[in-house]
């Protein structure tokens, strides 16, 4: 009889054991994903982290008691960040990934005409969001401390490929622009700037310019020295697109759409309007690349003061040293936009 009881003690004890070990494989190691992909994706934000993870998690696990059951007894308490999870993952490595490997992603950003749209399109990329962006560059101290103006910070975001935390917020991704600012001035870069007794901003809002007079880099060197030998003649910059940014700005809408600029445009009150307004305007127009900056840095040595969109050659210029030239070069020009009645 007593071994009978000792059998059966030994058999509920199996049995309870069975059920912990198979509770335990389950809480732990048996596989919790919901998803059908390989990876998946996971944002955890900054703001009420614990509920947010788990209204998040509720989406991407099977059993969400299990993985809660899993958490406490590993101690593990959200953390902002994006995280990807593979399709297979069981509770721990589910668990040792949020907890310790928030992965970055990459950012990359050009031609973006004004700092709200910049703004506007990091903030679909980041937690950040698009006003606290703004806010974190117009912020007076940061322009202060660093000599910048309301006018020319946008100078600060050079176009490249970043690596950035999802959780990054407003005024890290600032001040990330302002450290990869500053390390885009290489000395050979300084020197050139110097010799040409520019600063930095200056150097940028004459490279937006160029940006935007050709989207072909080979040829921005050459409408960079056009620009050179203007200033060095104390002549207006006379450029079309600082005249667009004006009326855009004038009108607080930076999407208008003007295909040309007309002879009562350029009688528009601005410090970017150069047809009025001697120098480099007070900041940069739109982001230039890379190419432009150093087209303004480096520029190609030439004698000429004017140039016109060339009509036999799509995207190219006609270049003139003198303005008879140019004239002619321009009733080219105009003969062409008659032919197709753009012309008005």
């Amino acid at each position: 009889m007593k071994q009978r009881v000792l059998v059966a003690i030994g058999l509920i004890g199996v049995f309870i054991g069975g059920i912990f070990v198979t509770h335990f494989y389950r809480v732990f190691f048996a596989k919790n994903t919901a998803f059908d992909t390989p990876t998946k994706e996971v944002l955890i934000p900054s703001k009420n982290t614990q509920k947010a993870a788990y209204d998040t998690l509720f989406k991407v696990v099977k059993r969400i008691d299990l993985f809660q059951q899993a958490a406490i007894r590993k101690g593990y308490s959200p953390t902002p960040g994006r995280f990807v999870l593979d399709f297979d993952m069981n509770n721990n490595d589910m668990i040792n990934r949020l907890r310790t490997q928030n992965k970055p992603l990459k950012l990359t950003f050009n031609n973006q005409m004004t700092l709200m749209h910049l703004a506007g399109f990091v903030s679909k990329k980041i937690e950040a969001d698009s006003s606290a962006i703004v806010n974190a560059f117009y912020d007076t101290v940061f322009l202060q401390e660093n000599g910048f103006s309301a006018d020319n910070v946008f100078s600060i975001c050079v176009p490249n490929t970043y690596e950035f935390f999802w959780n990054t917020n407003a005024d890290q991704f600032r001040d990330r622009m302002l450290l990869e600012y500053n390390r885009f001035w290489t000395p050979k870069r300084e020197a050139a700037r110097k010799s040409m007794n520019l600063n930095r901003t200056e150097v940028i809002s004459l490279a937006a310019i160029v940006q935007l007079e050709s989207y072909l880099v080979n040829e921005r060197p050459t409408i960079a020295g056009v620009y050179f030998n203007r200033i060095r003649k104390r002549m207006r910059l006379q450029a079309d697109p600082t005249v667009i940014y004006a009326l855009r700005r004038k009108a607080n809408d930076f999407d208008l759409d003007i295909r040309r600029v007309l002879y009562k445009d350029l009688k528009i009150k601005s410090p970017y309007n150069t047809y009025r307004t001697k120098g480099i305007p007070p900041g940069p127009i739109t982001m230039p690349d890379v190419s432009s900056i150093d087209a303004v840095l480096f520029p190609e040595k030439h004698n000429y003061l004017y140039f016109v969109v060339d009509p036999e050659r799509k995207g190219y210029h006609l270049f003139a040293s003198t303005l008879s030239q140019h004239n002619k070069n321009k009733k080219k020009y105009t003969a062409w936009l008659r032919k197709r009645n753009i012309y008005r």
